[in-house]
Parts: C-alpha cells; structure tokens; sequence
C-alpha cells in the first residue's frame, strides 16, 4: 500500500488533513477528504500514476470538502460518504460551508455507505465504521491488514471531534469512539482529520481509565 498525507490550509487558517491511499499493483485509488488545493491533491496522483476510484468523505463539514468537485471534474472517482451524511451535504447549514466561507458550495454523493459496509482498492480493503458524534453520519475507514484508521473528525491525538455543531452529540460521540475504535487492535495506527497520527493503544486510557494520553 501507498499512502500519502497532504496537508491543506483552509482560510481560517487550520490546516485538513487528506490522505491519498493506492493499492501500489493495481494502481487503484482513494482520496480522503480533499479539503482544497486540488492542484496539489492532483500533482501527486499524477506522480502515482492513480487510478482515482472514489473519494472518500468522512463527515460533511465544508473544511474536508471543498476540493471535492474540482477534485472530480478533473480526476473522476466515485464520491462516497455514510448515508446520514449525504443529507447534511445539502444544507449549508449542517455542513457549514456558509460559515467558513464557502457560501455557494453543495456537494452530492455518488453512493451512500453504511456501517460494515466494505470498499477495495485491488487487494486492499477498508471497512466503514459509522461513528456518529461529530456530525450524526460521521464515519472512519479500517483497514485490518494494514493496521490503520483513518478517523476523520472522530478521533484526534489526545481528544476527539468537537460536538458543538448541528448534528454534533457528545454522547455519540464518546460512545462511537469506545465501543468501534477502542475494540481495534492496539497497534492500529490512527490517521485523523486535523493534526498528528496516533495509535489505539496510546488513546485508550482516555477512554477506558479516565487517565491522561500515555504519551
């Protein structure tokens, strides 16, 4: 496997995290939350020579979707996110793009997962992990044979999604995060929405003791 972790600067300044994943024989591949700077998102596919199958949303918010119809008007692939949230993309109102900046944005989906559905890149395969909190269809990618998660705005190094936004549930959250990531292997690796990776077993004190990140 191939991945990739490209680093976008939103206007407020925050930087998204998308993250391009190819199965390295087929050439097969997925975008992760192209946030903006399509360019850059299309610079390195052409370096990987991807066949860009889907794009993969992990929640609705403007910040992880504003490069999605540049992004596919350009490169193709399939846009795909949890079911709940292919509505909250209509509203400008649940996905904020309005309140960033992106008054004029609206993003629909080319298919709707829903929990243990299963998506493939060649031999690689990731499994969807509806994880309501952030936004009520927020959701993660697993992938068992590489040990990694990609947890959108669910999980962060030391936290989780905050859950003072439309849709957002403190206890969905808390109860998505300990009862479907907390059960994954220890040595998964956690790759989130907005700042450094992570691993479960660093993150379960938080959530299982009541105690401070490890490291």
């Amino acid at each position: 496997m191939i991945l990739k972790e490209l680093k976008i600067k939103m206007w407020m300044g925050d930087m998204t995290n998308c993250y391009i994943v190819q199965d390295d024989k087929s050439k097969e591949t997925m975008v992760i939350d192209p946030a903006g700077d399509v360019d850059k998102i299309i610079e390195m596919l052409n370096i990987l020579d991807a066949k860009l199958k889907y794009i993969y949303l992990t929640h609705c918010h403007g910040d992880h979707i504003g490069g999605v119809k540049e992004l596919k008007q350009k490169y193709g692939g399939q846009v795909i996110i949890e079911r709940k949230d292919a509505e909250n993309l209509l509203d400008p109102n649940k996905s904020l793009t309005s309140y960033i900046g992106l008054e004029n944005l609206t993003v629909e989906a080319d298919a709707r997962v829903d929990d243990g559905d299963l998506l493939h890149l060649g031999n690689l395969e990731f499994k969807v992990l509806h994880t309501p909190g952030h936004t009520s269809g927020g959701s993660c990618l697993y992938c068992e044979e590489e040990k990694l998660l990609f947890s959108g705005d669910t999980l962060f190094r030391g936290t989780w999604g905050r859950t003072d936004v439309p849709t957002g549930s403190f206890e969905d959250v808390i109860n998505s995060i300990t009862k479907k990531l907390m059960i994954l292997p220890e040595d998964t690796i956690v790759y989130p929405g907005h700042g450094k990776s992570t691993m479960i077993r660093e993150e379960k004190p938080i959530y299982l003791e009541l105690k401070p990140r490890l490291a």
